[in-house]
């Protein structure tokens, strides 16, 4: 299962921390792009090991998207 540890300050998923995308987990180095949808929540992510990802919170049904790019 595909996970996404974040941080939440004042709202939920605010800054991703590290994705764990087909049994390994990898650390979010940066945040090169964010968005928001009606409802959702998207980031576009580049891991210490050099990987990128779209990860994407969807609130309803409660779960994340993870996508290599």
């Amino acid at each position: 299962m595909d996970t996404v540890e974040c941080r939440s300050d004042s709202t939920f998923a605010e800054r991703p921390l590290s994705v764990t995308w087909q049994g390994y987990k990898y650390e979010v180095a940066e945040i090169i792009a964010r968005w928001r949808g009606p409802a959702e929540r998207g980031f576009r992510v580049k891991t210490t090991s050099g990987d990128a990802f779209e990860i994407t919170y969807r609130e309803i049904p409660d779960e994340w998207n993870v996508q290599p790019i």
